[in-house]
């Protein structure tokens, strides 16, 4: 289990440090130290570990092979990018005319809820019940995921539009093409987590012993990125 989380933990320092090389490439090294705050706040989230589980349980139920665990599991992992991404989208059209002030009032607040809520150990995924009834009832196809993935993505909005709220206030002064990219690595290093424990843990009980393990730490989990997101709020303030 140990190797395990020193796998994962490498993996994601590296994609950090290729992220932040190419923020550096595009000449936006000064946003690096938000970025990767953000990033890491939502990609640390408990919510997603939660719904993750659930999907790795039922695929064990279901009896699937290794090789339609990767396919059914890439496929989820995609829907929730591709949908995350065009969110992004939404929100930075809808960010345009907010003050960039408000992104640290808002990072302070939703921190403070999140640090409150996981500390308390209370759900932010919406409607967990339907959550778990969709995935259980869902066929273990790559179609039937990718459907599941975009469904999901909706449920953990109370969870991760936080982080996400802020991220597009702060990019959408950039021009078009930049938000785009700016985008993409964002929602690279959110669904990372869930590609690493799918393809380095090994077979599905690993992933799935993995991916409990980090559920059960979602207090610790939560009040972290809650200090995170307080502390961008207050620099964003300091800032602007």
């Amino acid at each position: 289990m140990k190797k395990d989380i020193e796998a994962l933990l490498l993996i994601l320092l590296v994609s950090f440090g290729v992220s932040s090389v190419a923020l550096y490439s595009l000449g936006l090294s000064w946003f690096i130290p938000q970025f990767l705050a953000l990033a890491l706040s939502d990609s640390i989230n408990p919510c997603t570990f939660v719904i993750y589980t659930m999907l790795l349980i039922a695929l064990s139920v279901k009896e699937a092979s290794k090789r339609q665990i990767y396919i059914v599991g890439m496929s989820f992992v995609a829907a929730i990018y591709m949908s995350y991404y065009l969110l992004g989208l939404g929100l930075v059209v809808f960010a345009t005319t907010i003050p960039t002030w408000v992104a640290g009032i808002l990072a302070i607040a939703f921190g403070l809820y999140t640090m409150i809520t996981g500390y308390m150990e209370r759900s932010r995924i919406g409607d967990k019940k339907e959550t778990r009834r969709r995935i259980f009832s869902r066929d273990a196809t790559l179609i039937g995921a990718f459907t599941l993935g975009v469904i999901v993505s909706f449920t953990l909005l109370p969870c991760s539009a936080g982080s996400y709220l802020v991220y597009a206030i702060l990019i959408s002064k950039a021009g078009r093409t930049l938000i785009f990219l700016l985008l993409a690595l964002y929602n690279l290093l959110f669904v990372l987590p869930l590609v690493v424990i799918l393809f380095v843990m090994g077979g599905i009980s690993e992933s799935k012993t993995v991916s409990q393990k980090l559920v059960q730490r979602s207090r610790e989990l939560s009040v972290a990125a809650g200090i995170i997101l307080v502390a961008i709020g207050i620099w964003v303030l300091l800032e602007y």
